[in-house]
């Protein structure tokens, strides 16, 4: 049996000298890599014509650049397109890119599955199965065909990128280097749940964007919605947001579903005005997406509307994030589900 080659895409600058060092190529030589990669984005180790045949040769014995194209594309009236992605293990998982008037935004995932189980997301339904590589991670970047068009890019699609750190840092740093994709910072947004201790290693690490998934500022309500409120708590996480010193390079911001007659009243706006007094941010309301099996509906927009006047009023400054891709599996983890399940013959 054939020995799986390793893929060179979602290497690091440092990984990839330890490569060509371990190959007897000349040290140049990973720099021209890294370059093939991310700056002309090949698809074959041929392509890499600055290198010598035998060096090309030698690199083709053990690896491979390692992209592969999305199994499925759905495409929204609206203009948005949601990617399914094989792994090498046979699951899926998703991508969605969002094109609106001169941004286009791309919504990736950092794993199958998902440990986390909020009630209100389709991912968690799956349960965990696997963290995805840095590989697998940057592949739904560089293998859709807006990939060269893309302005903004976030960490919002199926996992928690937080438990799944050290592969989501190490795509980050490939994004924002200049060996790499030469991305401002500014450009990649992080959601995560607020796991403590990767909530603290994340702002010492990167200087992404970020954005907290509260969905209610009352905690032992998030412990109904979001189980990880038991671990690390939402006043716990604004706590430590409080204490560091977020400059204008890096916007917080914090997720929040609007869930009629649960989480939608103005008695919730005048506590997150509490909770967030101080703290430079601004709060994403969300309308929610409908997914089986879970009793919670989203709300009526001039509710919304009522709700993000109040906390703008009241110094939090909110916007009401445009629902896109409904017609396609719009909530997260809908449409990998449904293909999981469809080659498992069970409906959904």
């Amino acid at each position: 049996m054939e020995t799986p080659k390793t893929v060179l895409l979602g290497k690091t600058l440092n990984e990839i000298q330890h490569i060509t060092q371990n190959l007897g190529m000349p040290k140049f030589a990973a720099k021209q890599i890294v370059s093939w990669l991310y700056e002309k984005k090949v698809v074959s180790i041929d392509e890499m014509t600055n290198l010598s045949l035998k060096h090309r040769e030698m690199l083709k014995g053990s690896y491979e650049i390692g992209a592969s194209a999305p199994v499925e594309a759905m495409r929204s009236v609206d203009g948005t397109v949601k990617y399914l992605f094989r792994t090498p293990t046979g699951n899926f998982v998703e991508a969605v890119y969002i094109p609106d008037e001169d941004r286009a935004t791309l919504c990736v995932s950092s794993q199958v599955g998902c440990k986390m189980n909020c009630k209100f997301c389709m991912t968690g339904k799956q349960g965990f199965t696997a963290n995805l590589t840095a590989n697998q991670i940057l592949n739904q970047i560089y293998s859709i065909p807006e990939r060269d068009t893309l302005t903004n890019l976030v960490f919002m699609g199926m996992g928690e990128p937080f438990d799944n750190l050290d592969e989501v840092l190490k795509v980050l740093e490939i994004l924002t280097s200049d060996y790499g994709y030469h991305w401002s910072p500014k450009r990649i947004t992080v959601s995560s749940v607020g796991l403590k201790k990767g909530l603290e290693r994340f702002l010492n690490e990167s200087d992404c964007h970020l954005a907290i998934s509260m969905h209610t500022p009352f905690p032992s309500q998030r412990k109904e919605l979001m189980p990880a409120e038991r671990a690390f708590s939402i006043t716990e996480i604004v706590d430590i947001l409080r204490n560091y010193d977020f400059s204008k390079q890096r916007r917080l911001s914090f997720e929040y579903i609007v869930f009629k007659d649960v989480n939608d009243s103005l008695v919730y706006a005048k506590e997150i005005v509490k909770l967030l007094r101080g703290i430079d941010c601004r709060i994403n309301l969300i309308r929610f997406h409908a997914i089986p099996n879970v009793n919670l509906e989203g709300t009526d927009m001039e509710t919304m509307v009522a709700f993000r006047d109040y906390l703008t009023q009241h110094g939090v400054f909110a916007t009401i994030r445009a629902s896109r891709g409904e017609d396609i599996f719009a909530a997260c983890g809908m449409l990998s589900t449904a293909k999981q399940q469809k080659e498992k013959g069970v409906t959904l």
